[in-house]
């Protein structure tokens, strides 16, 4: 009994504190409103200002390392609010910030602490290039998830592909696809189909060969150039498709050669013609690493870094002879090789050594009377008209692994355009790198076999600002902090008393966040040069049209049914060209194509296939015309009858059949067609084509 009645009255005392608190917060609240309404008259207009501004969450549980904590109860203010307002103190007790958060508040609290708030960055896939990366986060004065982070982050640093994790938000430093497009084969073939349309104007790429599907071609056509010409004595660089860093790469001076013949069909590559008469610095080869930022995709979106790497060979240059053949030190750049050179010299100086910077070698260019703006203007050309080489087929597969309509994140890449100068200063084209290295070291033999990794002053002083500026112009919250600035600053100047408010730097923490980082290196090139880029673009609205026929979302490859729509909705067929004609074609190219390609993942028509099958439709039906004109010709063509069936198409939606639901013509641009018509009747409403070409998602 006595154990029962002193529960009753603990619990009895609980209740009588419980009231009591109670009370006291109640009349705490009533002071502070009291004391707001009667102490701020320069608060915005209820319809400016929300009734209840969501306070901004904790730091700790922004940046996603803590649980959420509820916040305490507030405490009985110690002081009246219009003292507390004088000491500095909000009407709660807490001291006044002095940053954009600490002015009065408003219903945009939670996007100021939002736009105020790091960008996060989750470097967990970075491999190589995380010491490059760290550096950046550091000097950006981000914050860096190098384990990884159960909330999602702003920016995920992958270090090989799109897929080293799964996203689904955010932005990622990885194309899907850039590795396999920029491989020996897939870049040749690509620069191929542009220096058919467009030969002057890709001239910069070596003719190459591809083997061992072009081994015979390869071996008839020097054999033809040599019965012309008996001066003519090449040079063949062997490139292996999928080396790397050198491995593989050997020169030949006939195609007889006992090598090239004997890794045919173990191991694919490219030959090419070798460049003979490189420019030359100290009576050494060199080439140039340049660094590109392909910021997005649609819109197209082209930076290039303003200072690159310039990597030299370590033995005397001489034109290739059967005795110099294999000298590897004196034909091959490739870092990853001459570094083992006993005669490769490490420096700390931009200007010396076997490796410098770009902008070291155009000085001294320069003092020989040069013209670097020449030599820049035909670079930048290059690095253009090579993208432009790649995104169509980037553009599928970016559709297959991101489908419009689905989540998943947006993309930028930094690739390593390898680039060599004739000695006319024109450039070269060697290879294109998906995964450039970003090492801001290297080894040094402190003993015979004995290595430590030593910084590299040349490397960081490129590759940091590289990195660091790729991420200032994808900050994801740059827009948003200019936004609140401009929306703080403008109210704040049009009402305040400069006598009784802070230094604009002070209070409305308008300074800039980059104010301490030196100007961007990156340098757009496009779309700043698009008018004159623009005409090349062919290949590019082919894609659009393979896209819009694929069906299947996540599929790259066009089928015999896809393949007659575009025919039908396009209207090529003729009585010249009947649907029994158009099977075979499709089926002819498609087996060919299939033959020579190691995806076999999907059945059908790839987008180099349809190309193919393209140029064919457009020389027969323009047949007095040079072909790039012929395919402008049919690309005109076929857009004109799909936007005049797209306006068909949108009209019945808006209508919408007899007894029957509209057509829903706001999916989707690339979503799956609808059944194709059936042959030898026009489409009509209620058996519509596939949506227009247009991608509805940014493939940024």
């Amino acid at each position: 009994m006595q154990r029962g009645s002193s529960e009753r009255e603990l619990a009895a005392r609980w209740e009588a504190e419980a009231v009591a608190v109670t009370k006291a917060l109640a009349a705490a609240e009533q002071i502070r409103v009291d004391s707001g309404a009667a102490g701020e008259p320069e608060r915005k207009t209820p319809k400016e200002q929300p009734k209840d501004p969501a306070p901004a969450q904790p730091r700790a549980a922004e940046e996603g390392d803590a649980r959420v904590v509820p916040r305490p109860l507030p405490t009985l203010p110690l002081a009246k609010p219009q003292a507390a307002r004088a000491r500095g103190l909000c009407p709660h007790g807490k001291p006044r910030s002095k940053g954009r958060g600490g002015r009065r508040s408003s219903g945009r609290a939670a996007d100021e602490y939002h736009s105020q708030r790091p960008v996060t960055v989750d470097s967990s896939k970075a491999r190589t290039s995380l010491d490059a990366l760290k550096i950046s986060i550091r000097q950006l004065k981000w914050k860096e998830f190098p384990f990884g982070r159960r909330l999602p982050c702003d920016i995920y640093w992958h270090g090989v592909s799109f897929h080293d994790n799964d996203i689904f938000s955010g932005q990622v430093n990885k194309f899907p696809g850039m590795t396999e497009m920029v491989r020996k084969i897939t870049l040749s073939r690509a620069v191929r189909i542009m220096q058919n349309l467009f030969p002057e104007e890709y001239n910069f790429y070596p003719r190459s060969w591809i083997l061992p599907d072009e081994f015979q071609l390869f071996v008839a056509q020097v054999r033809m150039v040599k019965d012309g010409d008996p001066s003519w004595k090449p040079t063949f660089i062997v490139k292996p498709d999928g080396g790397c860093q050198g491995d593989g790469i050997y020169l030949v001076k006939d195609p007889s050669d006992i090598r090239l013949a004997g890794t045919l069909q173990s191991r694919p590559a490219v030959v090419q013609e070798y460049i003979c008469k490189p420019l030359l610095i100290d009576k050494l080869k060199f080439d140039i690493r340049l660094y590109v930022l392909l910021k997005s995709l649609d819109p197209l979106e082209i930076y290039i870094a303003k200072d690159g790497l310039s990597r030299f060979c370590t033995e005397p240059y001489q034109e290739p002879n059967p005795k110099n053949l294999h000298h590897i030190f004196m034909h091959l750049t490739n870092y990853s090789l001459n570094i083992h050179s006993g005669n490769f010299v490490h420096s700390d100086s931009t200007s010396t050594g076997s490796k410098r910077t770009f902008s070291s070698i155009l000085c001294r260019l320069s003092s020989k009377g040069v013209d670097i703006k020449k030599v820049w203007s035909d670079i930048i050309s290059l690095v253009i008209k090579t993208v432009i080489a790649l995104t169509p087929e980037l553009k599928v597969f970016y559709q297959s692994d991101i489908p419009a309509g689905r989540p998943g994140p947006t993309c930028f890449q930094i690739l390593g355009f390898d680039i060599l100068l004739m000695k006319n200063l024109k450039p070269i084209l060697l290879e294109v790198n998906a995964n450039p290295s970003m090492r801001i070291e290297h080894e040094q033999e402190l003993s015979p076999g004995v290595f430590e990794n030593v910084p590299s002053l040349v490397d960081e002083e490129v590759k940091v600002a590289v990195i660091r500026d790729t991420l200032r112009l994808m900050d994801p919250l740059k827009k948003k902090r200019e936004n609140q600035s401009q929306q703080l600053t403008k109210p704040l100047a049009a009402k305040e008393d400069p006598s009784d408010s802070e230094p604009a730097s002070a209070s409305d923490g308008n300074t800039d966040p980059e104010a301490h980082l030196p100007s961007i290196c990156l340098k757009q090139v496009f779309p700043k040069y698009a008018k004159q880029f623009n005409y090349l673009r062919l290949v590019d609205r082919m894609a659009n049209l393979f896209i819009r026929f694929l069906g299947i979302k996540g599929t790259m490859k066009l089928g015999p049914t896809g393949f007659r729509t575009f025919i039908r909705n396009c209207k090529l067929s003729s009585s010249s060209l009947s649907m029994a004609a158009v099977d075979i074609l499709y089926i002819d190219i498609t087996r060919r194509w299939n033959s020579m390609t190691l995806d076999q993942r999907d059945s059908g028509m790839c987008l180099q296939a349809f190309v193919e099958a393209f140029f064919y439709l457009a020389q027969r039906k323009f047949k007095t015309l040079p072909l790039h004109e012929q395919v402008a010709s049919l690309i005109d063509l076929c857009e004109y009858h799909l936007s005049l069936l797209d306006e068909k198409r949108l009209v019945c939606g808006r209508s919408g059949p007899a007894g029957g639901r509209p057509l829903d013509s706001g999916s989707p641009p690339d979503a799956t067609p609808s059944a194709p018509p059936v042959e030898g009747h026009p489409p009509s409403c209620t058996n519509s084509a596939p949506k227009a070409a247009h991608s509805g998602h940014a493939l940024s």
